[in-house]
């Protein structure tokens, strides 16, 4: 399981989104345009490739969070819990699950090695609201990854809330691993504090 979310975790980064206009293109397209465009950054940014952290905390702060549809994702990771939380519980569990993404996404975005994206074939109705697109991962000298995203379509375009590779979802994993920190240390408060010394310690 810790090595599939090493795979799991730097594919994540791999075929991030950036700001495009998402409500103008199909999913489709924004994933390829903006994954492209991401992994073109990579490529060329030597201070990226040699670790700079500023460059890659940038770069996934600018370019890969905003296009979660972080407050629903939040809401699906911690299931019930989200619902018996506070207001505050709520807004502080935001930020540091954010600060945990961030400085995962950053890790990994330092260990680019030339991976490729095949996209798979999509079809959508012209009313829908949700999708999913697939796509393969191709390694140089390793087995292709299967990864699908979910999305659904709001006011301010098309957003991911779910990613699944090799039928491992980021949401289910999350959900899990939080359930199982608020039972081992007392609650809300005491999951939110621990991520928050994780965040510290990796200085985010």
């Amino acid at each position: 399981m810790k090595a599939l979310w090493t795979r799991f975790v730097w594919v994540l980064v791999l075929v991030g989104f950036s700001t495009v206009a998402a409500a103008e293109v199909a999913p489709d397209v924004l994933v390829k345009k903006t994954a492209e465009e991401v992994l073109e950054i990579v490529r060329n940014d030597k201070d990226i490739q040699n670790g700079d952290q500023k460059k890659i905390f940038d770069l996934a702060e600018t370019k890969i969070l905003p296009n979660f549809d972080f407050e629903r994702v939040c809401r699906l990771v911690l299931g019930r819990n989200w619902a018996n939380a506070t207001d505050e519980q709520k807004a502080q569990f935001q930020k540091e699950f954010r600060s945990l993404l961030l400085r995962t996404y950053s890790s990994a975005l330092s260990k680019y090695r030339n991976q490729t994206i095949e996209y798979l074939p999509f079809r959508l109705q012209p009313e829908a609201t949700r999708a999913t697109v697939k796509t393969r991962i191709l390694q140089p000298g390793g087995q292709p990854i299967g990864l699908d995203y979910a999305l659904e379509k709001g006011p301010s375009g098309w957003k991911v809330f779910d990613i699944v590779i090799e039928d491992v979802s980021l949401v289910t994993n999350y959900r899990s691993q939080f359930s199982n920190e608020i039972r081992q240390v007392g609650g809300m408060d005491g999951l939110i504090q621990r991520l928050a010394e994780k965040n510290r310690e990796a200085g985010v």
